[in-house]
This record gives structure tokens, C-alpha cells and sequence, in this order.
């Protein structure tokens, strides 16, 4: 399958080559674009600055939301006309908090052509852009609610519909109703809606860990059939990333990254920025140049933040750079999809593998089905992120838990991808008892190799501790202190009425997790496989309830310990039998 990808992606690879009245203090300013004057032409502004503000403000959007905050002076507005679109731009600020809503009105009409408030001012995902994660046909509804019945038909336990589980598959599909909201702009009632889907699963799995017994039910179709479907999704998820989907700027960061490392350049602190450099493309659709000649003397498309993830997130791409390379722009990037596309399908793979090995072929085919049919994974796929690559590697080292180098290799590898995962080595450390000093120390030690070895791309560059400092500083440093509407954490900022500061809230939870993850190092002492996979599912499930930033693109980086843990279950002790051990 993956050289149908690559000859479906070489054409694409030569191609890239190739209700309360408030009284405001109004400030206006009269600009001319510099990108042409369109079919407007140079000419004076027939509304005023007051006219254009009021339009804007009588918006009822926008007369919602300034409800929330106290009238002026506290409140000022700055009203810009540009004569060359023959368009106002209004903003309004609110000084504790910044700017709190923005948007244009057409002069000639006085139409209001766009209003943007709250988290929607500063964050372009907040606005409900269609199919900016993943393309148009992910996100509609004929794609997405096929993918839905297919994991709910496949899934269910048909004999026994009041099964719990079969509220964990509803519950799994849940998360659609939060993204409803998020794709129209709604993120006030987008982000709480993301929480009882996490709770309850969370719930499930420490109750399945506690235990150590499987849920009741199964799935009911025959081996084949589950086989024969996961094939057939596998091959449409491959065909719809090819054709159908788009590349965010994660993704993009992964081939950038990608060409430092062959190159021998640094990665951290080296990506392509824009600023005030010298421009070498076309202006987009507001007017931003992004293209701007780098340090490096090459005309590279920005991308400044996007060195924020740990070192393996860019070697995972260097394979696919090495067979389609980089143009050095934004563009098809057929490395990225090839990425996209191999971590997804290792993903079926390992969970195929893990299932028949621990549970055997009907496992392994429920697991597998799993994967392909739920839509949040294609949701990560078609957006070309990197979030299937850490759950693919920690799914791989699963499959082989028995060896104590290769689950510290996973660890390590999966951790400096994704930083969540560190949360788990505690967990991994023993198995299948937590206090085998001698398991512990072999895992310990593969674990300190691999990240020595991944670490040599920051390290051999002189001198490494400020190499060391840098990575900090763009990586764990920056992720900690960013501020974010996408969770229920950071609505403060907002400093708006009626959206409560749960960062004491988050702060205990985030301790919890903390020493939680600690205390799994040791207790229970025991280890099933039904007992590992539940309770490393529940530290993700933790990690994502009390992130600040938190999307939809992270749900897969869970979900496959879900799966092993509730809907494909892998024995626990009322069925305990070891796996075999790894061939030597």
C-alpha cells in the first residue's frame, strides 16, 4: 500500500518543485493599500467614522458580547478606512484584556462584512473557517457520519444493547457535537462539550485498570468481516488524504524540521520567519507575504512557531523528505502526506498486532477496525498533523511489552514526539511486576539511550548548552506559557462577565495527574496487559483534561489504549495468561 502512496504522490512531489448603549472614544485612520485599489479604486470614504463604528457595533454578535464588559471610557474603538478596498476596519478594545472584537464594513454599502469577538479577534481557527482542519470532505456530512456508522455498526455489541461499553462507543463519537459547535465559530459551546466524552472515558478506565477485568460484551461479526472492512477503510483513508485534504502548519513544521536534520543544520530556533525579511512571493488573500528570503539566503515560506515539538516529530519525517523532498514553500508537501499516511496505517498496524498477539485474530481485527473507523483519526490524517505518530509508536511498543529495551525505546521515542507520553515511562518502567528491580533498570537504561540518540540533533551543535536552552525555550518553555480559548482553562484572559478563572482548578488537577503518574510506578504491583493499556490510556485521557491548548487533532494520542482497554480488550487477570515472550 505505501508504494501505491508514493507513486500517487510523485505527481504532486514535481508539481511542488514546479442591548447596552455605549458611549465610545473613537479614533480613525485613513490608509491606502499598498496591494492595488481593486475595482474600488483611490477615493474618499463616503461613511464616517462614526457611521462605520456604529454599523459594526449594531452587529448583534458583537452587541452581545460587549454586554460582558463595562461601558466607556473603559472601552475605545479605533476605526481605519482603506482607500484602495474601500474598506473600514473597526476594533474595539477593552484595556485589561486587549483587543475584544474586530471587523470590517464595506463603505460603499455600509454592509457589515465581518464581525470577530472574543478568541475569534486573535485566533483564525475560532472563526468557523470551513474545512481549515482536514479539507471540505472530512468535514462534511456525508464523509463524516459514514465514518460514524461504520465504527458504531462495527463496534456495538448487538446482543447485549445495554452494555456499557456500548455507551463507551457513543461516548467515543460524542466528541462530534463539540466539533459541530467549533466548526461554526461557537467556541464557548464547543469546548465544554469536549469534557463528559473525556470524564467518562477517563472514569472507564481507571475502574478497568483498578479492577483488572475486561468489560462485558464483544463485538459481534466474524473475523473476515472486520478484516475485510478495516482493508477497505484503510485504502479510503488513503485515498482521501491523497486527494481530499489539506496541510496545517503542524504538518508543515515536520518537513522543515526534516531539512534541517539532513542538512545539519539546527532544528530549534531555525525555522523560517518573517518579520521584516526581505519578501519573495505573492501576497495571500489579506495581504500577508509569507515567502521571505531566510538567513540560509533561500526563499522559504514562514513558519516561526512551529519548532515546538520534541526531535522526533521532525526525524519521523525525514524518510518522506528523503523520497519527495521540500520546495522550500507551503505548498502540496507530498512528504507530509506520506508521513501522514505511513503513521497511519502503522497505527491499524499495531493495533492489529498488539490484539492478535494478547487477545488473538478477533481482537486483533476489532482493534485494527477501530482505528480505521473512527473519525477523529482521519480527522488528524486528512489535516496532516503529526498526532498519529506518537500513538503509532507507543502501540508498537506495546505489541512487544514483554521486552523491557524495546517498551523503553517506545517510551522514549513516542515522549520526544509527543511530551505527554513522558507521563507513562513511570508506568512502563515494570512489567509485569512494578518492582522488578532488574526490569526496571533495562527499561530504564533503553529509554536514556534512545533519548541520548534523538538528542544528538540538539546536542552537536556548539555550544550545546545554549542548545539546550533554545530547544526549552521553543519547546516545553513556550507550550507552558501559552494562553489559549481551546479548553475550559483560559477563558479568564477574556476578562469578560460570566466566563469563570479555573487556573486554581487546573493547577490541582494538573499536581493530581502529576503524582498520579508517579504512584502508577508503583502500585498496583501487578501488571496485565489489560491493567497496562487501561491505565496508560487514563494518563493521556488526564493529560488532555487539564491542558490548556487542547484540540480535537489530540484525541488519537489515547485512543488506542481505549480501544485495548474497552471496545478490543486485552486480557486482564480473570483470564490472565502472559503473551510470549520476543524471539531473541
Amino acid at each position: 500500500m505505501l508504494a501505491v502512496v508514493v507513486l500517487a504522490l510523485a505527481p504532486a512531489a514535481h508539481a511542488a518543485r514546479a442591548a447596552t448603549t455605549y458611549t465610545l472614544t473613537t479614533t480613525t485612520t485613513v490608509t491606502t493599500s499598498p496591494f492595488g485599489t481593486g475595482t474600488v479604486g483611490n477615493r474618499p470614504a463616503v461613511l464616517s467614522e462614526n457611521e462605520a463604528t456604529a454599523r459594526f457595533l449594531a452587529v448583534p454578535k458583537v452587541k452581545s458580547w460587549l454586554t460582558r464588559y463595562p461601558p466607556a471610557p473603559k472601552i475605545q474603538t479605533d476605526a481605519s478606512y482603506d482607500a484602495g478596498t474601500g474598506t473600514w476596519t473597526v476594533q474595539v478594545w477593552y484595556t485589561p484584556a486587549g483587543e475584544i472584537a474586530t471587523g470590517t464594513v464595506d463603505d460603499a454599502t455600509g454592509v457589515v462584512t465581518s464581525a470577530w469577538t472574543g478568541p475569534q479577534v486573535a485566533w483564525k481557527m475560532a472563526r468557523g473557517v470551513p474545512g481549515a482542519f482536514g479539507g471540505a470532505k472530512i468535514n462534511s456530512y456525508g464523509i463524516w457520519l459514514a465514518f460514524c456508522a461504520a465504527f458504531l455498526i462495527g463496534l456495538v455489541d448487538w446482543r447485549r444493547p445495554l452494555a456499557v461499553r456500548n455507551l463507551d462507543v457513543l461516548f467515543l463519537l460524542s466528541f462530534s457535537v463539540s466539533l459541530w459547535f467549533f466548526n461554526r465559530g461557537n467556541i464557548f459551546a464547543a469546548m465544554p462539550l469536549a469534557y463528559p466524552g473525556m470524564v467518562w472515558l477517563a472514569a472507564r478506565l481507571l475502574w478497568v485498570g483498578s479492577t483488572d477485568r475486561p468489560p462485558r460484551g464483544q463485538v459481534v461479526w466474524p473475523v473476515w468481516v472486520l478484516a475485510a472492512a478495516t482493508v477497505f477503510l484503510a485504502g479510503f483513508r488513503v485515498g482521501l488524504n491523497v486527494r481530499a485534504s489539506n496541510v496545517i502548519d503542524v504538518g508543515y513544521s515536520g518537513v522543515i524540521g526534516a531539512d534541517r536534520i539532513v542538512h545539519g543544520e539546527k532544528v530549534y530556533g531555525n525555522f523560517p520567519q518573517e518579520g521584516s525579511l526581505k519578501p519573495c512571493g505573492p501576497a495571500d488573500s489579506e495581504g500577508e507575504i509569507r515567502d521571505r528570503i531566510q538567513a540560509n539566503g533561500i526563499c522559504e515560506t514562514a513558519n516561526p512557531l512551529g519548532d515546538t515539538y520534541g526531535p522526533m516529530a521532525y526525524l519521523a519525517y525525514v524518510p518522506g523528505y528523503l523520497i519527495f523532498g521540500w520546495s522550500h514553500h507551503w505548498d502540496t508537501l507530498p512528504a507530509v502526506h506520506f508521513t501522514s499516511i505511513l503513521f497511519d496505517l502503522l497505527a491499524i498496524f499495531g493495533l492489529a498486532l498488539v490484539g492478535w498477539r494478547l487477545g488473538g485474530p478477533r481482537i486483533g481485527a476489532a482493534a485494527a477496525f477501530a482505528w480505521a473507523a473512527w473519525p477523529f483519526t482521519q480527522y488528524a490524517s486528512s489535516s496532516n498533523t503529526n498526532d498519529a505518530i506518537m500513538p503509532a509508536l507507543l502501540v508498537l511498543g506495546f505489541a512487544a511489552l514483554t521486552s523491557d529495551p524495546v517498551r523503553g525505546v517506545a517510551v522514549a521515542l513516542a515522549g520526544w514526539t509527543k511530551f505527554a507520553s513522558l507521563l507513562v515511562l513511570p508506568l512502563w518502567l515494570g512489567y509485569p511486576d512494578a518492582r522488578s528491580r532488574r526490569s526496571v533498570l533495562r527499561m530504564l537504561a533503553a529509554f536514556c539511550v534512545a533519548t541520548l540518540a534523538l538528542f544528538l540533533i540538539v546536542l552537536l551543535h556548539w555550544p550545546p548548552w545554549d542548545s539546550v536552552r533554545t530547544f526549552y525555550d521553543r519547546t516545553i518553555g513556550f507550550q507552558y506559557g501559552r494562553e489559549s480559548p481551546f479548553s475550559l482553562w483560559d477563558w479568564r484572559q477574556y476578562h469578560a462577565k460570566g466566563l469563570p478563572d479555573l487556573h486554581l482548578v487546573q493547577h490541582v488537577l494538573q499536581v493530581l495527574l502529576v503524582v498520579g503518574a508517579l504512584v502508577l510506578g508503583w502500585v498496583p504491583r501487578r501488571r496485565s496487559p489489560l491493567r497496562l493499556a487501561a491505565f496508560t490510556g487514563l494518563l493521556l485521557v488526564g493529560f488532555e483534561l487539564v491542558l490548556t491548548h487542547w484540540f480535537y487533532l489530540y484525541l488519537p494520542w489515547f485512543f488506542p489504549f481505549v480501544v485495548l482497554a474497552l471496545l478490543a480488550p486485552v486480557p486482564g487477570r480473570t483470564r490472565d495468561r502472559e503473551p510470549p515472550p520476543l524471539a531473541s
